[in-house]
């Protein structure tokens, strides 16, 4: 009999566990502001780093919403979003991976050809500040990852559809953090292939700007469809060293 290799938590998911328990069972009611994150770090005794990706991934979850300059505050959510299991937005397996890239590509594809159609200048500014970030990052991997969820979800925006933005919110949101490992070892690994990424994050953004929607969406498709082979490398990297 085969048994499924149990891999420990990291200190980030404990936390997203704990405070997305307290959420489930009422201690934490939406509207609620959370302590801050030298508080959360005090009060959890662990480093600030855990606490802003534990909230991170409870964002991508759609339970919690970060004002700029006010904190964090506990989100109106359906019943539906709180009744499944954390373990379902913490995926580290091949094929989980290769289903939300899947929804990624059907999604995102469109969201960039109706921005190309719709964007204003003011959703332009938005990706050019997301790409200027992401040109500085250069090995930071905390603002690389930030930069690139900011571009896609500005893309997002920019089709002025509201449900698609929500939704491309919680998938991309969902994949940064389920991901963000992966991204720390290979995306981030060598300046080559972050500038890759830059440089395929600039193909969509010239794209929309000339709204230009078939490129535009065969840009975005070819941007995933590197990342996919990217993680698909890891994972058989993964495997091999694991027997």
């Amino acid at each position: 009999m085969k048994y499924k290799k149990i891999k420990p938590k990291k200190i980030y998911e404990e936390v997203t566990e704990t405070i997305y328990e307290m959420i489930r069972t009422g201690q934490l009611n939406p509207g609620d502001k959370l302590d801050s994150v030298q508080q959360l770090a005090e009060n959890f005794q662990v480093g600030r780093s855990a606490i802003r990706e534990a909230l991170s991934a409870l964002r991508a979850m759609g339970l919690v919403e970060m004002k700029q300059g006010e904190g964090t505050y506990i989100k109106g959510f359906g019943s539906e979003q709180i009744t499944f299991p954390l373990s379902t937005a913490i995926l580290m397996n091949i094929e989980d991976v290769a289903n939300l890239l899947e929804v990624r590509k059907i999604i995102e594809s469109g969201a960039a050809a109706s921005a190309a159609k719709k964007r204003t200048s003011e959703n332009l500014k938005a990706m050019e500040s997301a790409l200027e970030e992401m040109k500085i990052a250069n090995g930071n991997e905390e603002l690389g990852e930030h930069a690139d969820f900011q571009f896609h979800l500005a893309v997002a925006e920019a089709s002025q559809n509201l449900l698609l933005s929500s939704l491309l919110n919680h998938v991309s949101g969902l994949m940064q953090e389920t991901m963000k490992e992966t991204r720390r070892l290979w995306l981030f690994s060598k300046r080559t292939t972050t500038e890759k990424l830059y440089d395929e994050h600039m193909k969509i953004y010239v794209a929309i700007s000339n709204q230009d929607e078939n490129k535009a969406s065969s840009a975005m498709l070819e941007h995933l469809g590197n990342v996919e082979e990217i993680l698909g490398k890891y994972f058989e990297e993964t495997n091999k060293n694991e027997k």
